[in-house]
């Protein structure tokens, strides 16, 4: 059962502690760069993106376009540089486009 606690908490802070003692925070953080690439590559590059999934510190991007796969790839730095600014912080390291 969940520990309770008796003195008050924020709704920020709570919820930080759920996440943090049920160990979901990976499970957030595969959530926020799907959104973050979505976000940030516009509709453009979305419509072409056929899925987007973190492993570990690798962005994995499925493109159903080679021309924008080839034309991202030499952007690939700055794509990661990018998201994990919009993240707040460095979860992407590497990315691949397929």
């Amino acid at each position: 059962m969940a520990k309770r606690y008796n003195d008050h908490q924020n709704l920020g802070e709570a919820l930080n502690a759920f996440i943090k003692e049920n160990n979901l925070q990976k499970g957030i953080d595969k959530v926020d760069v799907r959104e973050t690439w979505v976000k940030l590559m516009g509709n453009g590059v979305n419509n072409y993106t056929n899925q987007v999934e973190l492993k570990n510190d690798t962005l994995y991007v499925s493109l159903s376009s080679s021309v924008l796969r080839e034309e991202l790839s030499m952007g690939k730095s700055k794509i990661i540089a990018m998201l994990n600014e919009d993240l707040g912080k460095e979860l992407v390291k590497k990315l691949i486009l397929r």
